[in-house]
């Protein structure tokens, strides 16, 4: 029995919940951080200290943070490589771009949603959106290099570090901004929309 726990409007989240329904595997999702609260309980807090979403029990196996999650689940439950590669190397590929995601591509793409999702018209800091959006387009357009000699950010094959990348590009296209061209980040992107897992988690309004 798998259980998640944590809002489907995080991007972590959405994370873990792409990787289940890529892989095909069934889990119990339940709600919990921000206006859902739970995630402040001693309950919670006993499994994840740290007080945040998502946190996964595999049959009493706990884990936090979603990239571990990711890659505890690739390698459990993909036998098939689905999103798994085979070859070691090309695993490296996606996990580096999976962490790269979080460690350069999070960081300007926090402020611009922030900014311009959760933050109302009449408080925004404007300087501030500017800065995030200009920060967002230098990380993508090295996206967007990469996708220029392959089809996916870790080869040929869509694989679990596609996912990360993907709900970060969701923002970016998302949100109601001037963007400069990308051809390559967009054409991947709208791919990767289509498919149905990312459709159903990732690919839905920003909240």
């Amino acid at each position: 029995m798998l259980t998640i726990w944590g809002r489907t409007n995080s991007i972590n989240v959405q994370k873990v919940l792409c990787c289940c329904d890529e892989i095909g595997l069934p889990y119990t999702q339940i709600d919990a951080g921000m206006a859902f609260g739970i995630n402040k309980t001693d309950d919670y807090l006993a499994m994840n200290p740290n007080g945040l979403v998502p946190t996964m029990s595999d049959d009493g196996f706990i884990l936090w943070e979603s990239h571990a999650m990711m890659r505890y689940l690739c390698r459990s439950y993909d036998s098939d490589h689905l999103i798994t590669p085979k070859d070691e190397k090309t695993f490296a590929k996606a996990d580096q771009w999976t962490d790269w995601a979080h460690t350069a591509g999070w960081v300007p793409m926090r402020g611009l949603f922030w900014g311009m999702v959760r933050t109302p018209p009449e408080q925004r800091n404007q300087a501030e959106i500017n800065a995030s959006i200009e920060g967002c387009a230098k990380v993508f357009a090295l996206v967007d290099q990469q996708l220029s000699h392959h089809a996916y950010i870790a080869g040929d094959a869509f694989t679990f570090g596609d996912i990360p990348l993907a709900l970060l590009a969701h923002r970016w296209f998302t949100i109601g901004i001037e963007r400069p061209d990308l051809p390559h980040f967009q054409h991947w992107y709208e791919g990767i929309i289509a498919r149905p897992g990312f459709a159903r988690h990732g690919g839905g309004a920003l909240s």
